[in-house]
C-alpha cells in the first residue's frame, strides 16, 4: 500500500502525522501538488509537482494510484475516483470515505457549489482542532495495521 496526498490544501499538521507514519511503517507517501510543497526528507516521502491546472494533482494521483492505495484529501470528487478505482480516500479530519457516503458527500458539495454560485454565502469549513488530528491519526494508524 501507498498512501498518495492531495497536498496542495493538507494541512501542515497532517503531512506532520503521515511524515512519522511513513518512518514508522515503513511505506511511500506522496504528496503531490502543483506549487513547491515542504517534505521531511525521508527514503520514504516523495514529492510529486504537477503543472499548475485546475484537477491536476488530483488526475495524476489517479493516473498513478493501484488499488488499495491510500488517498488523503478533502476533495470529494477525488475521494470518489479513488474509491472507483479501488483505493481508500481519507479526509484529513479523519472521515473515511466509503462507497455509500461519498455519493452522499458529493450530492451535498455540488448543492452547495450551486448555492454559492447564486451568491449564498456558505462559509468555510471549520478549523482543524486536536479532536481532528487525533481521528486522522487513530484511522490512519487502523487502516495501515490492517494493511500489515
Amino acid at each position: 500500500m501507498r498512501i498518495w496526498v492531495d497536498a496542495d490544501a493538507c494541512p501542515g499538521v497532517i503531512k506532520d502525522i503521515l511524515f512519522r507514519a511513513a518512518e514508522r511503517m515503513h511505506v511511500t507517501v506522496t504528496l503531490v501538488a502543483n506549487q513547491p510543497v515542504r517534505v521531511k526528507a525521508s527514503q520514504y516521502v516523495r514529492f510529486l509537482q504537477v503543472p499548475a491546472g485546475f484537477n491536476l494533482a488530483d488526475q495524476r494521483i489517479v493516473e498513478l494510484m493501484e488499488p488499495e492505495d491510500l488517498v488523503v484529501t478533502a476533495d470529494i470528487p477525488l475521494a470518489a475516483a479513488a474509491i472507483e478505482k479501488g483505493g481508500v480516500a481519507l479526509n484529513p479530519r479523519g472521515e473515511l470515505y466509503t462507497v455509500e457516503n461519498v455519493r452522499e458527500r458529493l450530492a451535498l458539495r455540488n448543492f452547495m457549489d450551486e448555492l454559492r454560485g447564486s451568491g449564498v454565502d456558505t462559509g468555510g469549513p471549520a478549523a482543524l482542532g486536536q479532536r481532528d488530528r487525533q481521528a486522522f491519526a487513530n484511522q490512519l494508524d487502523r487502516l495501515l495495521a490492517r494493511k500489515r
